[in-house]
């Protein structure tokens, strides 16, 4: 879920004298709820198909008055036991040596290098392998082509360097086009200071060679230093914070073609990052496919924060129906730990301390064994004055998230927690609660002896548990329940009886 509270279902039964009842659900956004989509989400066998997925996680963002519910439809339809017994579910896929590490923030005006150094070493205390951080375009050359700042630089170079003794390599986020580079219409460049934030920063560059320049410059002075560049943030976000204007993917697509060219000829050791995706149902990487992007990226990076496991599966799945099998980073996920004091930040659901310690371990667990992910990075290091996705409080106090990210980037293939049920009859209805591990649909399957009588997929609330009360065609006794994690399978099921 997004920032609702709970998941609402909504399931229609058939009648008793019906062999099997089974339910299937998708998860949607109020604002698609219209006939045509629904029929096109859920199609003919029912699958599970995410809709366009916004996210503005990032401190810079600034953020209009956007509240996302979610609600999960729930569909009844009658099968045969055979089709019921050969419903599938992806596999577990082989454990994989996961590149783990921490979003640190951004190259600002009038940065101390205190603070460079102290990220760093609070890095290394996480035993993090790579660090994330934005290195502002506009910050860099705020007054033309091949004029460096020298503040930014130093901070930058003492960045480096500090990571580098660390053993820490660097992701260098590259967007915010200078105000002489920006493509933004002439009224707003007008308004644009040099070196300050402004609005025409978020428009591309009109000339992506002039981006090409600056990142090649990146990858001949930091190259070993480097874990990856990546290009730009974020191109297919709605609020256009970062990428606004019009032919988005053919734009996206020429920057990254000429990115990817420069930095190769300044130094082919650099890995490049594409893509900077927040949407996980393979739109806007379909048109970037379409507009030619495949070749000139080394990872294709993603930032999924609600259903992390699931919006991974499906971008994927999107890949692989285009041809394309680039290793994923997700470079954004989190949890803002901002419960009870607010319900939503930065359009996110808060949750507790403890919530978001379980979540950070639970999904590091589950990564590890996803053989299409090479990079996990945790959105984020530190807290900031309108957010608390850190798992550092502004007050520089760890939060329990900082022992559980500790932990788990030492050990990432431990289990993940096992899902809880619990079965209970009023009114001649049964009602099944418990909870599970974050970041995908849960399935929950009823049977009467050895008949499957009714399945439904849902999704968890902020706090990872769950309600259900079953069909009351199923009745109050006989009946064996099971739930489990979509993508891990039945296989991980927990089960009672009632």
């Amino acid at each position: 879920m997004l920032a609702s509270q709970t998941s609402l279902v909504m399931a229609m039964t058939i009648p008793i004298s019906t062999k099997i009842t089974i339910a299937r659900c998708i998860q949607i956004h109020v604002g698609d709820m219209t006939p045509e989509r629904l029929l096109k989400r859920v199609g003919r066998t029912g699958a599970v198909r995410c809709g366009d997925d916004y996210r503005v996680p990032m401190a810079t963002r600034v953020l209009g008055p956007v509240v996302w519910f979610t609600l999960v439809l729930c569909m009844t339809v009658g099968l045969s036991p055979s089709v019921a017994a050969s419903a599938s579910h992806p596999s577990l896929a082989s454990a994989s040596t996961l590149i783990g590490g921490v979003n640190i923030g951004s190259v600002q005006r009038g940065a101390q290098l205190a603070q460079a150094d102290r990220s760093i070493a609070v890095a290394r205390q996480l035993h993090a392998k790579v660090v994330r951080m934005e290195l502002p375009w506009s910050v860099m050359e705020p007054l033309g082509a091949n004029e460096i700042e020298p503040r930014a630089l130093e901070y930058t170079d003492r960045l480096a360097k500090d990571a580098a003794n660390a053993g820490i390599r660097l992701i260098m986020l590259v967007q915010s086009a200078p105000c002489w580079a920006s493509s933004a219409p002439a009224s707003v460049r007008r308004a644009c200071v040099p070196g300050a934030v402004s609005k025409a920063n978020s428009w591309g560059p009109k000339d992506p060679e002039a981006f090409a320049s600056f990142v090649a410059y990146l990858a001949q002075r930091y190259g070993p230093q480097l874990a990856a560049i990546e290009v730009w943030n974020e191109p297919d976000q709605a609020n256009e914070a970062y990428f606004a204007g019009p032919n988005k993917a053919v734009r996206y697509a020429a920057l990254l073609r000429a990115a990817y060219a420069a930095i190769k000829r300044a130094n082919p050791a650099v890995l490049v990052l594409g893509g900077s995706l927040v949407g996980s149902n393979g739109k806007f990487l379909r048109a970037l496919y379409q507009a030619g992007i495949k070749g000139f990226y080394d990872g294709l990076a993603v930032h999924f924060y609600n259903l992390t496991l699931a919006s991974l599966r499906s971008i994927h799945e999107a890949q692989l129906a285009n041809g394309d099998n680039t290793p994923l980073w997700l470079d954004e996920f989190g949890w803002t730990s901002c419960w009870p004091r607010h319900k939503i930040q930065q359009e996110q659901g808060c949750v507790t301390a403890q919530a978001q310690a379980a979540n950070i371990s639970n999904t590091f667990h589950a990564l590890s064994h996803v053989h299409y992910v090479a990079a996990a990075v945790l959105y984020k290091l530190l807290d900031s004055g309108d957010e608390e996705f850190g798992v550092v409080s502004t007050s520089g106090k760890h939060k329990p998230a900082f022992a559980a990210f500790a932990r788990v980037l030492v050990s990432p293939f431990d289990p993940v927690s096992r899902v809880t049920i619990g079965l209970s009859s009023r009114n001649g209805r049964v009602r099944a609660s418990g909870s599970g591990p974050v970041g995908d649909f849960m399935e929950l399957e009823a049977f009467q002896g050895s008949v499957l009588r009714y399945r439904v997929l849902f999704t968890l609330d902020r706090f990872n548990g769950y309600s259900l009360t079953l069909p009351a065609a199923l009745g109050s006794s006989g009946l064996r329940v099971r739930v489990f994690q979509y993508g891990s399978g039945p296989s991980a099921a927990t089960q009672a009886s009632i």
